[in-house]
C-alpha cells in the first residue's frame, strides 16, 4: 500500500545523539519525501529542531524511557489514544522499555507493529529475557547488520520469518571528502585549540564508555611512541556525565607519557570535518558493535578504519582491503594495525580509503535504508491484525 497520506508513528526514548535517534529521523526525511506524515513519541532531546526540519513532528512523553510497570502500561494507553486519533497506520518502536508500551497500543488498536533492534541485548535470565523479547514481537522485527540478525534468531527464535537486515546507513551527501572545505577543517581545530601537525592523525569518535575501547588506545599509543612513531591522537566524544572515567582517561595519558600528543577534545557538532582531519579511524570497541557506524562514516569519508572482530565491523571492513580487523581489548594488536597504516604513508593509506569509499556507497547509505525501511511499511500497511 503506498504512503502517501499514511501516518507512522516512531517510539523513541529520547532524541539524543545515538544511532537510533539518527535512524529515527533519517526515516522522517523518507516518510516526508514520500508524502506521509511522521509522528515520533519520545522525551526529547539535542535532536529535536532536526526532527522539525525533516518534516517531523515530536509528541513529548516525559516518562516514555521509563522502566516503571504502571507507567509502561500508562503510556500504552498514550499511545492507542494517539494512533486513534492521529489516524495512524503502523507504530514502530525502537528501544525495549517503551517497545512494550508500543505493543501493547499496536495490539489495542490493531495496527501492524514493528521493531528495530539497534543494539544487542544480552539476558542472563529467563525475566531478562522476556523484557528483551518485546522487540522481536514486531510483525517485522529489522536488524541493524547480520551480526544483530543472527543473534535475535538465537535469543529468539520464535522470530523466525519476521527478520529483515537492514543495514545502518552514511548520508553520503552530508560524509563525502569532497565537500569538507578547508575552513571546516580549520575552524574545528581552532575549537579545539589544535594547531595542524606535520604528523598523522588518528581518530577515535566515541562517548567515552569504558567499552569503546579507550583505555586499550592510550595502552597503544605508548607502544607506537616508544616505537618512535609521529602520530597524535585524539579522542572525540563527550562523558555524558561519566566524570569519573573521563578524570581516569586522563590519568592514564599523563601517566603513559603522552599529554600533548592523545587528546580528548570533546563533543563534536561536525563529524564529517573531523574525519576529514584523520589519517587513521580506530574504533577499538571490547564489546560487540551491533553495526559499526565509526568504520562506515569513515569509509565514507575515504579514511581506513581499524575495528574489532566482535560485533559487525567485520560486515563493514575488509580487512586488508578497506581497513583492518584486529582483536577486541588487545592493545598489542591494535599497535601493530596502527603502526602498519602510518607505515604506509599518505599514498598507500589514500589507496586504501578509496576502496573504503567504493563500498560505503555500495552498501551502507542513508537512502538504501530509507527505502529499504518504507518497502517494510509499505509491506503491512493496512494490514489487520
Amino acid at each position: 500500500m503506498p504512503l502517501s497520506g499514511a501516518t507512522i508513528l516512531q517510539v523513541i526514548p529520547h532524541l539524543a545523539a545515538g544511532g537510533a535517534e539518527r535512524t529515527a529521523i533519517e526515516v522522517t526525511e523518507a516518510l516526508t519525501a514520500a508524502g506521509a506524515k511522521s509522528l515520533v513519541a519520545s522525551k526529547g532531546g539535542r535532536l529535536e529542531a532536526e526532527l522539525i526540519r525533516a518534516g517531523g513532528e515530536l509528541i513529548r512523553i516525559d516518562n516514555l524511557p521509563t522502566k516503571n510497570p504502571l507507567a509502561i502500561r500508562a503510556n500504552a494507553g498514550l499511545l492507542a489514544k494517539i494512533a486513534t486519533t492521529r489516524n495512524v497506520s503502523l507504530i514502530h518502536a525502537r528501544s525495549r522499555a517503551p517497545a512494550w508500551s508500543a505493543l501493547w497500543a499496536a495490539r489495542q488498536t490493531k495496527l501492524p507493529f514493528v521493531t528495530t533492534y539497534h543494539g544487542v541485548y544480552s539476558a542472563k535470565g529467563s525475566l531478562k529475557r522476556l523484557y528483551n523479547s518485546v522487540m522481536a514481537r514486531g510483525d517485522k522485527v529489522i536488524a541493524n547488520s547480520e551480526f544483530t540478525a543472527r543473534h535475535i534468531l538465537s535469543e529468539h527464535p520464535w522470530a523466525n520469518g519476521r527478520v529483515v537486515t537492514i543495514h545502518r546507513g552514511v548520508d553520503i551527501a552530508k560524509f563525502s571528502p569532497d565537500i569538507v572545505s578547508s575552513n571546516r577543517k580549520d575552524d574545528l581545530l581552532k575549537s579545539w585549540k589544535l594547531g595542524s601537525t606535520p604528523s598523522a592523525t588518528i581518530l577515535l569518535p566515541a562517548r567515552l564508555t569504558g567499552w569503546k575501547g579507550h583505555r586499550e588506545a592510550i595502552a597503544a599509543a605508548a607502544t607506537l611512541k616508544a616505537q618512535g612513531a609521529a602520530f597524535r591522537m585524539l579522542f572525540v566524544g563527550d562523558a555524558q556525565g561519566r566524570d569519573g572515567y573521563s578524570h581516569e582517561l586522563a590519568t592514564l595519558i599523563a601517566a603513559n607519557g603522552l599529554d600533548g600528543q592523545v587528546m580528548m577534545v570533546g563533543h563534536c557538532d561536525d563529524m564529517p570535518a573531523a574525519l576529514a582531519l584523520a589519517d587513521i579511524v580506530i574504533a577499538p570497541s571490547n564489546l560487540p558493535e551491533a553495526f559499526g557506524r565509526v568504520a562506515a562514516e569513515a569509509g565514507a569519508m575515504a579514511v581506513p578504519a581499524i575495528g574489532s572482530s566482535i560485533g559487525a565491523q567485520g560486515e563493514i571492513i575488509v580487512d586488508g582491503l578497506t581497513g583492518l580487523i584486529v582483536p577486541a581489548a588487545n592493545p598489542d594488536a591494535l599497535a601493530g594495525a596502527m603502526g602498519r597504516l602510518l607505515a604506509m604513508g599518505p599514498d598507500g593509506r589514500r589507496i586504501m580509503g578509496e576502496a573504503a569509499l567504493v563500498r560505503v556507497r555500495e552498501r551502507f547509505t542513508t537512502s538504501a535504508l530509507q527505502k529499504a525501511t518504507l518497502a517494510v511499511y509499505e509491506g503491512l500497511t493496512g494490514q489487520a491484525r
